[in-house]
């Protein structure tokens, strides 16, 4: 039981956690919206973790999302120096943040699932006349 997991994807989900934490309580950026860590990638090296987040409610505005990058770029060291203190790690690794493309992704594909639906059902109701 204790192999299906490797330390990576162990020490990944903790400091998901414990990032999503401390952005949301401990980071005092305006610039910031609502953050959600959606998935925290760490090396093999412990040298770096990417860290793949999005914002609620604006993942059609670009500005807001670039604001929310350079803020989370600029709270880099403060939330690694915390999470140092959190976490015990002999290596912290360097914190990469990306905002994560799925889920604006995901619903452009359900849209476009429900809109061939719907042509399907139109089809199929002129044919049966």
């Amino acid at each position: 039981m204790a192999g299906e997991f490797s330390r990576t994807s162990r020490i990944g989900d903790q400091l998901q956690k414990e990032l999503a934490s401390l952005i949301q309580f401990e980071v005092k950026d305006p610039r910031l919206g609502l953050v959600t860590v959606n998935e925290v990638r760490v090396a093999k090296d412990l040298g770096y973790a990417d860290i793949y987040y999005t914002v609620l409610g604006k993942d059609d505005q670009p500005e807001v999302l670039a604001e929310n990058q350079a803020a989370l770029d600029s709270a880099k060291g403060f939330l690694r120096r915390r999470l140092a203190q959190e976490v015990k790690l002999r290596v912290m690794p360097h914190l990469r943040f990306h905002y994560d493309q799925s889920v604006v992704n995901g619903s452009r594909m359900s849209a476009l699932i429900d809109e061939a639906i719907r042509d399907d059902e139109t089809k199929n109701g002129n044919e049966d006349e």
